[in-house]
C-alpha cells in the first residue's frame, strides 16, 4: 500500500513500505519512488502519497480505491514489487447461425486472485468467431459459410476458452451448436432430427438451448457465464441466450447470442445480458453482433447471415 498523504510519518513507515537497513537512514531512499530526491536535500513529507510498487500495461484508470489495467488487445503487465491483485479473464464469443440458426455461446469467463511480485506477464486477448453465412443453394458442410467458435484469452496463469458456434441450417447442414467456454444454441432442424446445443465448460460458461424436431423455423439461444441458453419458445420465436455474469468493476460479460426468429417482426431471441447478440428481428434482417470486450455471443438468423461473436477481455484491479 502506498504511505498515507498526509499526518505523522516516520523513517520506519519508509522503511516497512520501500524495505532497506537498520540503523534506518533517510538517504538511502534517494530516488526511491517519483518526486523523491535522488540527491540533496530530503524530507520525510516528500514520501507522502509513495509506493514502491507500480505497474504498467493496457488501459489505466482509477475508481473506488482501485486501480484497473483495462486490456482489450493482446499485450504485457509489467510488474514492479508486489502487490495483492484480482482479474477477470473473458474468451472471444461463438458466431451464430445462420439460416433458422441458433445464438452463440460467449466466451469463457474465468477469475482469479494472488499476490503477483515483479515480472513481466504476457496478456493474449481472444477474437469473436465469424458469422455464419447464409445461402439457400449452400450445399451441406461448406465451412466458408460456417459460424466460428471465440478465441481462447490468456493472462496471470487463467486461460478462458473461446464460445462454441452455434447450429445453422442452410438446407439441413450442420444443425448442433457447438461446445465451448459457453456453449452454442442448436439451429431449428426442420425434418433433420435433434438439434443439440453445445456443452459450457464448467467454471466457465452455461450450455446453449437444444431444438427438438418440427416443422419450426426459430433458433435456440447460446448458452452464457452464468445461465444456459433457452430453447425456441415456440416454432416461430427464437430462444434468448444466457445471461452473463457481472464483475467487480460491475459490469456485465460473456452474455449468450439469441436465437433467430421466423417470419414476422419481433420473434427474435433476446441476447443475453452481457454482451450477447439479438437474434434476426424480420424475415431477413441478420442477426446482431456479440459486444466487442465483452466476450458475447453472435445472434442468430433465419434467411439472413448472423452475427459474429465480441472479442474477449482482461481486466486487473489492485487497491491503491
Amino acid at each position: 500500500m502506498a504511505l498515507q498523504n498526509s499526518g505523522a510519518i516516520s523513517l520506519a513507515d519508509i522503511q516497512t513500505e520501500f524495505g532497506g537497513s537498520n540503523p534506518i537512514g533517510i538517504d538511502e531512499y534517494y530516488n526511491a519512488a517519483s518526486g523523491i530526491p535522488s540527491s540533496g536535500e530530503i524530507a520525510l513529507d516528500d514520501f507522502y502519497g509513495t509506493s514502491s510498487f507500480s505497474a504498467s500495461g493496457g488501459t489505466v484508470t482509477t475508481s473506488g480505491g482501485y486501480t484497473y489495467h483495462k486490456f482489450t488487445s493482446s499485450g504485457t503487465f509489467t510488474v514492479n514489487g508486489s502487490r495483492a491483485m484480482q482479474w477477470l479473464v473473458v474468451a472471444g464469443g461463438g458466431g451464430g447461425g445462420a439460416g433458422h440458426g441458433g445464438g452463440g455461446g460467449a466466451g469463457g469467463y474465468r477469475t482469479g486472485s494472488s499476490t503477483i511480485n515483479t515480472g513481466s506477464h504476457n496478456i493474449s486477448i481472444g477474437g469473436g468467431g465469424k458469422a455464419g453465412s447464409y445461402g439457400s443453394t449452400n450445399p451441406h458442410g461448406v465451412s466458408s459459410r460456417n459460424p466460428a467458435s471465440g478465441a481462447n484469452s490468456s493472462a496471470l496463469g487463467l486461460t478462458s476458452t473461446g464460445g462454441g458456434r452455434a447450429g445453422g441450417n442452410n438446407n439441413g447442414y450442420l444443425p448442433h451448436g457447438a461446445s465451448g467456454g459457453s456453449g452454442g444454441g442448436a439451429a431449428s432442424p426442420q425434418f433433420t432430427g435433434t438439434g443439440n446445443g453445445g456443452s459450457g465448460i464448467s467454471g466457465q460458461g452455461k450450455n446453449g438451448a437444444s431444438n427438438g424436431q418440427g416443422a419450426d423455423w426459430a433458433g435456440a439461444g447460446g448458452g452464457g457465464a452464468n445461465t444456459a441458453g433457452s430453447t425456441r419458445r415456440s416454432h416461430n420465436l427464437g430462444g434468448h441466450g444466457g445471461a452473463g455474469k457481472q464483475w467487480l468493476d460491475g459490469n456485465y460479460y460473456a452474455g449468450g447470442g439469441g436465437g433467430g426468429g421466423g417470419n414476422g417482426s419481433n420473434q427474435h431471441g433476446n441476447g443475453g445480458q452481457g454482451g450477447g447478440g439479438r437474434g434476426n428481428n424480420a424475415y431477413s434482417q441478420v442477426g446482431q453482433n456479440g459486444t466487442n470486450n465483452k466476450g458475447g455471443g453472435g445472434g442468430g438468423a433465419r434467411n439472413a447471415n448472423s452475427g459474429r461473436g465480441g472479442s474477449g477481455i482482461v481486466i486487473i484491479r489492485y487497491q491503491t
